[in-house]
């Protein structure tokens, strides 16, 4: 009976201490949160910013470990709808995470000159991308974007419509041998992106280059560490992470996408120093059979690296980023529009009937441009699952934002697939429908209500290259195919990393058209 009443009061005690522990530990993260946040007004804090209670007693340092992208992605959403319209804070790795999901609340960020720092999240990136544009800050990104800007330039992309005609071509000649077998978008589609960027922005063909497809696999298994990663706070160490974590096989992937990159810039390399550089200008490049050659952004990098302005290494980081950015986002966002043509047969229909009387070798930039109802089936697309779902910034010093001040080191998570489906600017928000884009639905709607390119001033260089490329794999596709489902809507579990993904495959079937 003694024995009994021990445990039964050890066991009153230690719930006891485990709730006050637990209450404890909330209202330190609390009073550790708003610390780092303050009202202008001097209001209350949870007037304004929704305040994440913990899942453990350690705040919400451990709310997300040992989860995949699948589970972060449904995280992400309760936590919007649990803030109900309100930017939400977390306390997580020493540092408030000031997290935004409205085009009001994002307005301020993209016009502020100050918030251009990329967030803390970006430094589990950069043993892959270096100092490339997506990671690097201040004069640093301001200068490599100078330099890049007009590698993309109307004039230059004029010269790649043609790559992306003709590996449309050969896509649709692939499609066409299949005869009516399912397709696996994430396959064939990555292939055909990864293929145009190195052909145009990079000026190398991948038939010279071995590795592309490891290239594309390991992509993914870079992104599923980084994953990781941001789940467990200790990862953030690199120490920590090298002794606890998938270290070897992180480095080792890089290595590999490293590997392809440099095999790509030497073979460019080796075409540009065999050229007369006195006499080579953008509007003069000719080969010897007379033809225009195509003028690349590694054109412009090796140019700067004569003049002093950029290193090899630098120009290994740019071409690592625009790799990955370039085809990666752009593939995601066309196994998408695919998907959801396949789903809605009468807005398939409509965009047929746009482009049927096309003739894609012969069509211009000015073509493309015409081709009203499938650019607004593109942007419904971005708005309902755009390719990059969410972006960071870090505050480099105390900064007034929304009515609330955030203290230096204070990260600003941007929700933009949230955002965009804000149904105070998109009415049924999860509905597809392209009309949503039509020039009268759009005329009252808040500038940052849509935004998959990000905006600012640090806005994505290549987004008129990615919408051509995008617009004429459409028309081949669709001036062959009717695209018919074999993946439902009810089948997709999307994942949530540094691109929005689906856990499984994305599968259609390909019927060819009547002449």
């Amino acid at each position: 009976m003694a024995l009994f009443t021990f445990l039964l009061c050890f066991s009153i005690f230690l719930l006891g201490l485990i709730f006050y522990l637990k209450r404890l530990s909330k209202e330190y993260y609390l009073l550790a949160c708003c610390r780092q946040l303050k009202t202008v007004d001097g209001s209350k804090i949870s007037d304004k910013v929704y305040i994440v209670p913990g899942r453990t007693i350690f705040g919400n340092n451990f709310d997300i470990l040992n989860s995949n992208p699948e589970d972060i992605y449904h995280w992400s959403r309760d936590l919007y709808k649990r803030a109900k319209g309100k930017p939400y804070a977390l306390y997580f790795y020493q540092a408030c995470i000031y997290t935004i999901t409205s085009p009001e609340a994002v307005q301020e960020v993209f016009q502020s000159q100050s918030l251009t720092t990329k967030g803390v999240v970006y430094e589990l990136v950069r043993p892959f991308l270096g100092e490339g544009l997506l990671v690097s800050s201040e004069q640093h990104w301001h200068d490599r974007r100078k330099l890049l800007t007009p590698a993309f330039h109307f004039n230059i992309l004029q010269s790649f419509i043609e790559v992306f005609k003709n590996e449309t071509l050969k896509l649709v000649n692939l499609l066409s041998a299949k005869k009516d077998q399912n397709v696996n978008l994430n396959e064939i589609i990555s292939e055909f992106t990864l293929n145009s960027v190195c052909e145009t922005a990079l000026g190398v063909s991948l038939n010279d280059i071995s590795g592309s497809s490891e290239y594309r696999k390991i992509i993914h298994e870079l992104e599923l560490v980084m994953v990781k990663r941001l789940c467990n706070p200790f990862m953030y160490y690199p120490l920590v992470f090298k002794l606890f974590g998938d270290y070897k096989g992180f480095y080792k992937n890089v290595k590999v996408a490293h590997n392809f990159s440099s095999k790509i810039i030497t073979k460019k390399r080796e075409e540009f120093q065999k050229r007369q550089f006195a006499k080579e200008t953008v509007h003069e490049n000719d080969d010897e059979t007379g033809k225009r050659k195509r003028y690349a952004m590694l054109d412009t990098l090796f140019h700067a690296e004569s003049q002093g302005v950029i290193d090899h290494r630098g120009i290994c980081d740019e071409v690592n980023t625009f790799m990955f950015e370039g085809y990666d986002t752009t593939a995601t966002c066309l196994i998408f529009t695919l998907f959801n043509l396949a789903v809605h047969s009468d807005i398939q229909e409509k965009c047929y009937r746009e482009v049927k009387n096309y003739d894609l070798p012969a069509m211009s930039i000015s073509d493309f441009n015409q081709l009203e109802y499938l650019e607004r089936v593109v942007k419904e697309t971005l708005r309902l699952q755009p390719s990059v779902p969410f972006i960071s910034r870090c505050c480099r010093e105390d900064t007034e934002l929304n009515g609330v001040i955030l203290s230096a080191g204070s990260q600003i998570n941007i929700h933009i697939l949230d955002i965009m489906r804000d149904e105070q600017h998109f009415p049924d928000p999860l509905k597809y429908d392209p009309d949503r884009f039509l020039p009268e639905n759009s005329l009252n709607r808040h500038p940052y209500a849509f935004l998959p390119f990000s905006a600012g001033s640090r806005n994505c260089i290549g987004q008129r290259f990615a919408m051509l490329e995008i617009k004429a794999m459409l028309v081949g596709i669709l001036q062959n195919f009717r695209v018919l489902p074999v993946t439902t809507p009810e089948d997709i579990r999307y994942e949530n990393g540094l691109v929005l993904r689906t856990k499984e495959n994305v599968l259609v079937k390909m019927v060819k058209r009547a002449n």
